[in-house]
């Protein structure tokens, strides 16, 4: 006697068909099992590799015209986020020391009410850098853009470029890449906000192989647009 349920049916695939799908599944999951490790660390050695020799304490980075502060969260009322607060403190320091005489403030401005290069210009106007010695970038929407477009659109050769200890190594690579002779400096401080630093680090292991995609392709920034003298303005004045 045959039993029903035993029997092929049009609505299930044929057993050597679901055999062939569950090897390619199989396939595909060790591929992918492999292959995303080997990204992250491969960019990630390529990363540390192209700072390396790059990044200083604030205490004894050499002087540069020019630093560079990458964009991050800016909050509804225009107060810079605790993580980009301690970038611009950097900028604001070194500053003051004398060792940069312009700060290029990079970041997204991609929609009307959302400003980031706006509002950490005036975070640093507020604490006593002059208006006319910061410069805005509006179309720095990633670490990439940012770097490229210092280089391209504001003829920036030499500089320093702040952002958070984790994301250093990325910042120096990039800004390299792009024919600029960068160094950086590494925020610590925000290590007291554990989940939210925890969470950055991890996110910067996949933020590595984008860039290292990006510069295996030599990708153009999102915008470029005509050259600015605003960098040579600040360093003039």
């Amino acid at each position: 006697m045959i039993h029903n349920e035993a029997m092929p049916t049009s609505e299930s695939p044929p057993p050597r068909k679901r055999r062939r799908w569950l090897r390619a599944l199989l396939i595909t999951f060790v591929v992918t099992v492999i292959a995303v490790p080997a990204a992250v660390v491969g960019a990630g050695m390529w990363l540390r590799s192209g700072a390396r020799g790059h990044v200083f304490p604030l205490a004894s980075v050499p002087a540069a015209p020019v630093v560079m502060v990458l964009g991050a969260q800016v909050y509804p009322d225009g107060t810079p986020s605790p993580f980009l607060a301690a970038r611009l403190d950097l900028a604001r320091q070194l500053y003051d020391a004398g060792t940069v005489q312009a700060v290029l403030v990079s970041g997204d401005h991609r929609e009307f009410r959302y400003d980031e290069p706006g509002a950490m210009s005036r975070w640093l106007v507020e604490r006593g850098v002059p208006e006319r010695k910061v410069v805005q970038d509006h179309a720095g929407f990633d670490t990439y853009d940012s770097c490229v477009r210092a280089k391209k659109i504001f003829g920036v050769d030499r500089m320093i470029v702040v952002t958070q200890g984790f994301h250093v190594d990325r910042a120096v690579a990039l800004c390299r890449d792009a024919g600029i002779d960068a160094v950086g400096v590494g925020d610590e401080t925000v290590k007291r906000f554990e989940r939210a630093w925890d969470r950055g680090a991890f996110r910067e292991q996949l933020a590595g192989v984008k860039a290292a995609w990006d510069v295996a392709t030599g990708r153009d920034p999102v915008f470029l647009g005509p050259r600015e003298t605003g960098v040579q303005d600040a360093l003039a004045n």
